[in-house]
């Protein structure tokens, strides 16, 4: 089984950033497609941002792109995401997740990873 866990998470101002973290001890980790989602108070599960093994390409959601970047150090078994212009609507406990699917742009949906973290807050206020 994959463990993963999140950190970084915290409070901002709009316009502010934050860098997430997310760690697993397994070696196995550098096999897996990675990916960030995101879900706020009674809202669906929404998909962030997502990179291939080895890290050579990732795709973003709309409502993120040129303001996130997802990347991962794959000798140490982390992946990152940085978050920067923050805004109100970014707010949502955030989850990392892997895949054991190779990197595709249809790995947007959250049924196709097979690991997930517990989640960590970001909130942004205005």
């Amino acid at each position: 089984q994959v463990q993963l866990a999140e950190s970084g998470g915290g409070s901002v101002q709009a316009g502010g950033s934050l860098r997430l973290s997310c760690a697993s001890s397994e070696r196995t980790f550098s096999i897996y497609t990675m990916g960030w989602f995101r879900q706020a108070p009674g809202k669906e599960r929404e998909f962030v941002a997502t990179i291939s093994w080895p890290g050579t390409s990732s795709y973003y959601a709309d409502s993120v792109k040129g303001r996130f970047t997802i990347s991962r150090d794959n000798a140490k078994n982390t992946v990152y995401l940085q978050m920067s212009s923050l805004k109100p609507e970014d707010t949502a406990v955030y989850y990392c997740a892997a895949s054991g699917r190779a990197f595709s742009s249809n790995l947007v949906i959250p049924s196709l990873y097979d690991y997930w973290g517990q989640g960590t807050q970001v909130t942004v206020s205005s």
